[in-house]
């Protein structure tokens, strides 16, 4: 009787934190996460103020828990991209598109991984939901740096790029900047001349040419 009793707490438990962070991410998709506040989040939840700390230490913490759900939500998006293509090279440019579609689908959730991407741990901070964060960014890499690997030994893939982990992080970088770009500049890129379409299929085109093994 007692366990039932405290799985029910859990569920209840569960429940109530999903209800804080699915409020905070609405406001996140309507406002910007700097405009969000724990008082905002509370009245959107219709919870009290006080109970909304007692399952998030603060803004940061709540933070780290729309990251997780973003980076979740990723690594299904870039599983199914690389298993629907069987040579790493095409599966590296699978990854690459559906980030970019990810990235115009999710703009907030795009920025929620990318404000983790830049956050420095703190040592001596106890943050359970922090290393979840960062363990579900490790698990988004360790698809592109396997999709590298496959591509090396299948010759798609450039076998001289050295650390594969950095060499993911380089694609992030050069990727995000590309939705960063189509997200905010495509008035501009249109005045010049440039759709947002082709500026993406040429930058997959340079991502190809820079990572092209013998096979690709």
């Amino acid at each position: 009787m007692s366990s039932y009793i405290a799985e029910r707490r859990q569920e209840e438990k569960d429940r109530r934190r999903g209800e804080i962070v699915d409020a905070a991410e609405d406001l996140y998709r309507e406002l910007g996460w700097d405009a969000v506040t724990m008082d905002s989040v509370a009245r959107r939840a219709r919870l009290s103020r006080a109970l909304v700390y007692v399952y998030f230490k603060d803004k940061r913490d709540l933070h780290f828990a729309i990251a997780t759900r973003a980076m979740e939500t990723l690594r299904i998006r870039f599983e199914e991209a690389a298993a629907r293509s069987r040579l790493g090279l095409e599966k590296v440019e699978a990854l690459g598109r559906a980030y970019m579609a990810y990235g115009q689908e999710f703009p907030h959730y795009f920025d929620a991984c990318a404000r983790l991407e830049l956050h420095v741990p703190e040592g001596g901070d106890d943050r359970p939901q922090e290393s979840v964060s960062l363990e579900a960014s490790d698990r988004v890499h360790e698809i592109v740096e396997e999709s590298l690997a496959i591509g090396q030994r299948d010759g798609t893939v450039n076998a001289d790029l050295g650390d594969l982990a950095v060499t993911s992080r380089v694609l992030w970088g050069f990727t995000h900047g590309l939705i960063q770009i189509a997200l905010t500049k495509g008035g501009p890129l249109a005045e010049v001349g440039i759709s947002v379409p082709q500026l993406t299929q040429h930058a997959i085109g340079m991502i190809r040419k820079m990572l092209a093994g013998p096979k690709g």
